[in-house]
């Protein structure tokens, strides 16, 4: 395929293939984009590929001015006056960036391990028994897919990854719901995560100058869904991308990201990566908090590379 502009890419593409019998075929497969990995593929599918303008430019992303926050939350309850330093910090890093990192948070680092190990062998297992999982039926309280909006004409191209998504509380899935893979860790770190999410919400009130409960007593804190994103290796990197630019629609999401990174965050017009760090959470501020406190909300994305 010869292309001489993005207007031509876009017209040679429409009038090349049938999109929706495509994305359907893969849908089909129920193997998710680690699937076509295991097949061998050398090409990406034409439904992965970005059109030029919305590749994201990496050599812009590797330099920056800018230096991420990352807030200790050690001693917490101890000090008065600590704890009055971390709500401004986190309300600081909030109204300023809409991401933070924390550390000391509560959470032992071996259940984060673990979390990661066990989303990890989820999509690593036998295909057979992935597929007891695949759905679209968003009122399913455990879904494995790819890419919950493959079908929306809004969007410019399907995402390299694939999804485990677990809806554990107000009302959790019993434990042989659960994928075995994955389900005893998922209950565990799932208590671990609310206790901090409860933490979250409190400083965010406090920072604000509100009661210390005022967001929990909006139910802030009543619902967790968990989301297990995996991006396979992909043959061309430079072609696709692992998660669009987008805001989350919660009110608070608490990342783990594992040690190859490629998290991006959008901080004044310019892409910043947001540095593994072990034992670190990440904290994004959602799109129904920023619309009811903050007034903002900041668009990230997730690139890929061949490895992994």
């Amino acid at each position: 395929m010869v292309l001489s502009s993005t207007d031509d890419f876009q017209v040679t593409v429409e009038k090349s293939y049938d999109k929706m019998s495509e994305l359907k075929a893969f849908d089909d497969t129920k193997a998710g984009v680690k699937g076509l990995v295991d097949a061998g593929i050398t090409k990406i599918p034409q439904i992965f590929i970005l059109p030029p303008k919305n590749r994201p430019e990496l050599s812009d992303t590797n330099e920056t001015q800018f230096i991420f926050p990352v807030i200790d939350l050690e001693g917490i309850d101890e000090d008065s006056i600590k704890h009055k330093e971390i709500a401004d910090k986190v309300r600081d890093a909030s109204e300023t960036w809409g991401f933070f990192q924390v550390v000391n948070h509560g959470i032992p680092t071996s259940v984060l391990e673990e979390m990661l190990q066990g989303t990890r062998q989820f999509f690593e297992q036998d295909v057979e028994i992935k597929k007891q999982h695949y759905s679209r039926d968003s009122t399913k309280r455990v879904i494995h897919t790819s890419n919950f909006d493959l079908y929306s004409p809004s969007v410019p191209a399907a995402n390299w990854r694939d999804t485990l998504f677990c809806l554990m509380a107000p009302d959790p899935p019993s434990p042989q719901e659960l994928p075995t893979a994955c389900g005893e860790i998922l209950m565990e770190y799932s208590k671990d995560v609310m206790k901090l999410g409860f933490s979250l919400l409190e400083l965010l009130s406090e920072g604000l100058g509100l009661d210390r409960c005022h967001l929990k007593d909006m139910d802030c804190a009543e619902g967790l869904g968990i989301l297990g994103h995996y991006y396979p290796a992909c043959p061309q990197p430079e072609l696709a991308i692992g998660t669009n630019k987008h805001s989350d629609n919660d009110f608070i999401t608490v990342l783990i990201q594992d040690h190859i990174g490629g998290l991006q965050v959008l901080h004044q017009n310019q892409w910043v990566d947001v540095p593994p760090t072990p034992g670190a959470l990440v904290v994004n501020i959602g799109d129904l908090l920023q619309a009811s406190i903050l007034c903002f909300s900041i668009p990230y994305t997730t690139t890929i590379n061949k490895r992994h």
